[in-house]
């Protein structure tokens, strides 16, 4: 059975759904089978793993306002093992299609419930806000990742996502744990991003991961070419932290195959900018 995993923050710009794409392809390059689902209404993963919108004729939104079986909506991508539900514009107006529905916070889990034992892991990219849909995403989930950018304003707005958090554990989803907080962003040549992960690190202690996505251009261009960017280019900065946040996450929950060959490589050398 699949554990899920939301990837949620209302402040925009921090590596949310960077983070969803590429963690999803590099659970899959493991050979983890992995389903990406596309919660956010700007349906950034979905054309970041290269679909076209125009060619997308069901979506997320069908499964939570239309009842349409997860199983019809999901998409086969180009990487094996990684299937995505995609996302629509038309999502934007679910909130309000759903706000008198029974049990509303639970449509998403209730959508997913039947195709959980047909996957290793399922990536949820929650929309930035901490509407319904976001709701429905932590309901749903096992737990959550909180990405965090590296620069001034990082806390800002966290205390408020941690206690939508509770909320929804206290509420409705008593099992969800908090994954991790993964920093984002990070340019070792800057002081005040080694700042940042120092108070972030210190007020939130083994909340953290150990895994630290650095600035890497290589991760910024993959989105245009419609690729993750472990098939971009699999030796960036970028790649590799990805596939190192996958692999801490596997030791984490005690899910690493046995006698899988390590496809980790190490990220010693600071090679920044590609």
């Amino acid at each position: 059975m699949a554990r899920i995993i939301g990837v949620a923050n209302q402040k925009g710009g921090v590596g949310k759904t960077t983070t969803a794409i590429n963690l999803a392809a590099s659970f899959a390059v493991l050979e983890y089978r992995t389903l990406l689902v596309d919660a956010d209404p700007q349906a950034n993963s979905t054309t970041g793993v290269g679909f076209d919108l125009h060619n997308i004729t069901q979506s997320l939104y069908d499964c939570m306002v239309n009842d349409t079986p997860a199983k019809d909506v999901v998409l086969k991508s180009d990487i094996p093992n990684l299937d995505v539900i995609p996302s629509h514009i038309d999502l934007v107006g679910a909130e309000i299609e759903m706000i008198n529905y029974p049990n509303r916070e639970l449509v998403l889990q209730n959508a997913l419930e039947v195709i959980k034992d047909d996957y290793d892991f399922i990536v949820i990219d929650c929309s930035p806000s901490l509407g319904l849909i976001t709701v429905n995403a932590l309901t749903a989930a096992d737990s959550v990742i909180v990405p965090v950018q590296c620069e001034f304003f990082a806390l800002e707005g966290l205390g408020k996502l941690l206690n939508t958090i509770k909320i929804v554990q206290n509420r409705l989803n008593p099992e969800l744990v908090i994954e991790g907080i993964l920093m984002t962003m990070y340019d070792g040549r800057l002081r005040l991003c080694n700042q940042v992960v120092s108070e972030v690190r210190r007020h939130f202690e083994d909340m953290v991961f150990h895994t630290i996505v650095h600035r890497n251009t290589r991760l910024s261009e993959a989105p245009s070419f419609g690729k993750p960017v472990i098939l971009y280019d699999a030796e960036s900065k970028g790649s590799l932290n990805y596939l190192h946040l996958a692999k801490e996450i596997l030791q984490k929950n005690n899910l690493t195959k046995i006698n899988q060959e390590d496809r980790i490589l190490t990220t010693e050398h600071d090679d920044d900018s590609e």
